[in-house]
């Protein structure tokens, strides 16, 4: 009897692995999660049409169990050459923007699911590839006729995801497989060797980056998926284009005469992801001869860790998009390592089809090279940055002088003025919108950050007295944002505009005029009478901080008993404590909940702080991570005492969470603090030596750093995990850094010592989760 009596107190005070199946949560969650997604738009180039697309909901967990392929960082159907995990749209119908007139589409398979929508320079055509099961197809739709007809002689191979593209406003380039999945590779018993890896004297960090190649057998694989054949689909006909490669990128000159393709190349990289391989940029005309080999780079895979740092070859390759059929590219001054002294890290170069001459320097950029474009007069408009110091600098370069016109940092919301504002070329192309001859810039901000919250809006810039002048606002109690430009002249564009009880809808502004386009209902009504705040607050350090606090129908502060409170958060690092105090958000956006909101529980009772702001400050030559923890602490204790000082929430019953970064936060504060009852980690990275290289905004390495890496770590503190956490992640996770054995150490570590720890593990799910079921379970779990 006594030995029975101490078999049952060790079965018991043991594990129990209970295999539940699939659990649902309450009601009203479910009809939350599964409320019909608002259907997409999106509009042609001169806004005289728009899309409307409406959307698939979440697939279920068995169609993410379909057959995949992980390789070279891309996951892949072997069966029809596409991506796998996509979003499909079911119903396509055209609106006419003038007279509000709208068209569904005929001609379009029965079971629609469409994807990559591109439409040509005249915005009377557009193309959408359909995504059957065992092979893609080519759509092209005639707007006037609403009309669609499939236009590919073989399947297409959109494993890049990018597989068509306008050559003119009538002929298209697309990609087809070169071989029937029934002949992909089969792996063998008996392999043709073992796996080599071989590094001499070369310095190649790297990101903990997932589906990587890892055998000869995935090169083989890859190679097959990969490989495309281009066709030219002109008169009604469909003939070959170029040669076979493994085409990851197909771009036309703006004269429709040449065709800049780029193409993976060998040898293939185990440590990097695609993005990374070796590649050609190869230039054909429009027939599909090859014109000219601009440039073969290697494999990418030794760029230096740091800011800033690139590769030490051409990058940024594509055409001019002011001259007819001209290549830009951009070449580092500084070996790619930044902090190489220098007056100037980049070069800018242009090199003229067909070639036959020299690239030529078209101007050489003091800080690292972000973007640049022309206005109608060929003036360039030039951004470049500094990722240390979180700045940012856009020049103009005009009778080849350049010249910084508006220096900010990155951080720095309140002084944003935002993008610029691009009308159509003579190439029908973006240029940069300008008035009096270059010296007014136009600037769509569709953030519009304030110490009163987001209020979008358009602005002008006078470039020769600094003077900036909003010409348009969104309205108090709105969340307006400026969708689309029409006519800068005539002052004529697109606005998306919602409210706390009104869905986002898009509106005709005509010069103040306004026309409603579309009529979205809301799709979760019992939401509406959910009370929403933005409250402010500061930390111990005086940082002014903010959260949008949601409280349940009816709660009253003065009458009722303060409320159970969970925290969603999610830590962003800042330079300087100034940028980390500033507001960020509206708090007059519609409230629509996605699938990894905590706003759920607002219908269950709890007061809930989402957008909860946990700045990481780093001022100076201090980095943002060597207090890490403390400032973790000091933004949780801001936060509890403000929602207790309002008599919303109860301090002593406060629960945390987070995703990804905000997961690994709320590891963090339960080894560390005793502020929280509960918390939610999902999908994060808990045991930093597992990313050496860097992670998040941290560039230093854990050989320059230990102690860093070990003291953010809460796995190192696992052992000080007292409080019930739950973790959750994707069985699949392909997110850098975040491998499901993160989670799956900190459970065995937190359990090792005597902790309240469930882990949940989904199916099938990567970084961010699908599958109908595993949601539902997922918030029966966090329920």
């Amino acid at each position: 009897m006594k030995l029975l009596t101490t078999f049952l107190t060790l079965l018991f005070s043991a594990t129990i692995f209970a295999q539940t199946g699939y659990q649902k949560p309450p009601q009203i969650l479910q009809d939350i999660l599964l409320a019909p997604p608002t259907p997409a738009i999106t509009l042609n180039n001169n806004g005289s049409y728009m899309l409307l697309l409406h959307r698939t909901s979440y697939p279920t967990v068995e169609e993410l169990a379909m057959p995949e392929v992980k390789l070279a960082g891309l996951r892949m159907s072997p069966k029809n050459f596409a991506p796998t995990r996509l979003s499909f749209n079911t119903k396509i119908t055209i609106q006419n923007i003038t007279t509000g007139a709208t068209k569904v589409v005929t001609g379009i398979p029965a079971n629609l699911k469409a994807i990559n929508f591109k439409w040509n320079n005249q915005g009377t055509k557009f193309l959408f590839a359909q995504v059957n099961t065992a092979e893609v197809d080519l759509f092209l739709v005639d707007v006037l006729t609403a009309t669609a007809k499939k236009i590919n002689t073989k399947p297409l191979n959109i494993v890049f995801g990018d597989a068509y593209s306008w050559l003119n406003n009538t002929d298209i380039i697309y990609q087809t497989i070169i071989k029937p999945a029934s002949q992909m590779p089969q792996p063998q018993l008996m392999p043709k060797g073992p796996s080599t890896q071989e590094n001499i004297g070369k310095a190649a960090p790297s990101p903990t980056y997932q589906d990587l190649l890892k055998t000869p057998y995935d090169e083989e694989l890859f190679e097959f998926l990969a490989t495309s054949q281009l066709y030219k689909y002109s008169n009604n006909q469909s003939t070959l284009f170029a040669k076979p490669a493994m085409y990851a990128g197909i771009e036309t000159s703006p004269d429709n005469n040449y065709v800049l393709t780029t193409a993976i190349q060998k040898p293939f990289s185990y440590l990097v992801t695609i993005g990374s391989f070796p590649n050609e940029y190869l230039v054909y005309d429009k027939n599909g001869k090859a014109i000219k080999t601009l440039f073969k780079n290697p494999s990418s895979e030794g760029v230096p860790i740091g800011y800033d740092n690139v590769e030490n070859f051409p990058r940024n390759i594509g055409w001019a998009n002011n001259q007819p059929a001209t290549i830009e590219y951009v070449q580092a001054l500084d070996s790619g390592v930044f902090k190489t002294q220098t007056p100037y890290h980049d070069e800018i170069f242009t090199w003229a089809a067909p070639f036959n001459n020299a690239a030529k320097s078209f101007l050489k950029v003091p800080n690292r090279y972000r973007s640049h474009s022309y206005d109608l007069a060929n003036n360039a408009y030039l951004y470049d940055g500094n990722l240390a110091k979180k700045q940012a600098i856009l020049y103009t370069y005009k009778a080849n002088v350049l010249t910084p016109i508006i220096t900010r940092s990155t951080d720095d919301g309140y002084n944003y003025l935002g993008t610029l504002v691009t009308t159509n070329n003579k190439y029908n192309q973006n240029a940069v919108y300008t008035k009096n001859n270059g010296d007014v810039l136009l600037f769509n901000n569709t953030d519009g950050a304030s110490a009163n919250g987001s209020f979008p809006f358009l602005s002008t810039y006078t470039i020769s007295t600094k003077a900036t002048i909003k010409i348009w606002t969104c309205e108090d109690k709105k969340f307006e944002i400026v969708a689309k430009i029409i006519d800068a002249d005539k002052n004529i564009f697109i606005t998306r505009s919602e409210s706390i009880t009104q869905p986002a809808n898009y509106f005709l502004n005509n010069n103040g005029a306004i026309k409603q386009l579309t009529n979205f209902t809301d799709p979760t009504p019992f939401l509406r009478n959910v009370k929403k705040e933005k409250i402010k607050y500061k930390r111990y350090d005086g940082v002014d901080l903010a959260a949008t606090v949601y409280m349940p129908q009816g709660f009253d502060a003065a009458k009722d008993k303060p409320l159970p409170v969970f925290m969603w958060a999610y830590p962003r690092e800042f330079k300087n404590a100034a940028d980390a105090a500033q507001v960020r958000g509206s708090k007059y956006t519609f409230t629509r909940i996605n699938w990894g909101s905590p706003i759920f529980w607002v219908t269950q009772g709890y007061c809930i702080m989402d957008e909860t702001e946990f700045p990481i400050v780093g001022e100076g030559t201090n980095e943002p991570n060597d207090n890490f923890i403390q400032q973790l602490e000091w933004n949780a204790k801001a936060a509890i005492n403000k929602i207790a000082e309002l008599g919303y929430g109860d301090s002593n019953r406060v629960g945390v969470g987070g995703h990804s970064y905000g997961s690994f936060m709320t590891a963090n504060l339960l080894a560390h603090t005793k502020l929280f009852k509960a918390g939610i980690a999902r999908s994060g990275a808990h045991n930093r030596t597992l990313t050496p290289f860097g992670f998040q905004n941290e560039r230093r390495t854990y050989w320059e750093a230990p102690q860093i890496y070990y003291n953010m770590s809460p796995f190192s503190f696992a052992n000080q995990i007292k409080t019930p956490l739950l973790l959750i992640h994707g069985e699949m996770d392909n997110n850098p850094g975040t491998f499901p054995i993160q989670s799956e150490r900190l459970y065995n570590a937190v359990k090792g010592h005597g902790g309240t720890v469930r882990l949940v593990t989904l199916p099938y799910e990567s970084h961010g989760y699908q599958g109908k079921e595993n949601l539902l379970h997922m918030l029966w779990e966090q329920d």
